[in-house]
């Protein structure tokens, strides 16, 4: 089995950043000792060199390899440069073991709250999706922002302006697995044989209604992927149960 933590939107900073509960969450994720560790965007809260300093410390904490995309928050104030210098490349592949790709992209532009992945990109993500459906791999896609809106969060502003490219290229290659951030509210799609996921805000103040601090993990076998959702410092419940592609 495989297992897979997912986190997002930390936003460390002097105001919305909670240091208290990003310890609980790493004391719990460490426990859970998961095969890697997908962090979904907005590090920082202000994109400024000396928060993503501080990101950089507290990542520092998780025991598991940990892969970031950047967000909205980050590319502000040329945080889209402070990312590459002290997180790391801001779009990647990375490979576990002969069946698993994980791609990461970078959804952010900088000085705006809006997504976009962008024609190089997307050429770039079409070319590794097509090795994964030919070398019959298990897919996972990771962006900070969502490619299909996301219930009980108000008036929608911050979709991927390409969206419908990008989901048609991810449906099309049966992606297994689209891990997005950014509205701070978990919730699963089915769409097709493609499960799209959304984490909710792992340990900042910027909750909508009753949503507390949370994270995603999930628990990967050879028939089938478990989802959970992880209040942190509280109880963890199934979130979906769905069975594996067969391509």
């Amino acid at each position: 089995m495989t297992v897979i933590a997912h986190i997002s939107d930390l936003h460390v900073s002097t105001a919305d950043f909670n240091e208290d509960i990003f310890m609980q969450a790493a004391t719990e994720i460490n426990r859970l000792q998961p095969d890697m560790i997908i962090l979904t965007g907005d590090l920082t809260d202000h994109g400024y060199y000396n928060e993503f300093e501080q990101a950089k410390r507290y990542l520092e904490v998780f025991e598991a390899p940990l892969f970031a995309v950047p967000g909205n928050h980050d590319s502000r104030n040329l945080g889209y440069q402070s990312f590459e210098e002290l997180i790391g490349e801001k779009s990647w592949k990375l490979t576990l073991g002969d069946e698993f790709t994980v791609i990461g992209l970078d959804s952010s532009s900088p000085d705006e709250n809006k997504g976009h992945v962008g024609t190089p990109q997307h050429m770039w993500l079409e070319h590794q999706l097509d090795e994964c459906v030919i070398n019959e791999q298990f897919s996972i896609v990771a962006l900070h922002h969502h490619v299909i809106s996301i219930p009980q969060t108000g008036r929608e502003r911050n979709v991927l302006s390409d969206a419908g490219d990008v989901l048609k290229t991810l449906t099309t290659h049966e992606v297994d697995l689209i891990l997005s951030g950014h509205k701070h509210v978990p919730n699963i799609w089915r769409i097709n044989d493609t499960l799209a996921v959304n984490a909710g805000s792992l340990c900042s103040s910027k909750l909508r209604g009753k949503n507390k601090n949370s994270y995603n993990v999930y628990n990967i076998t050879d028939s089938e992927i478990e989802i959970f959702l992880n209040i942190v410092g509280g109880e963890k419940f199934l979130f979906g149960k769905f069975p594996r592609n067969t391509l």
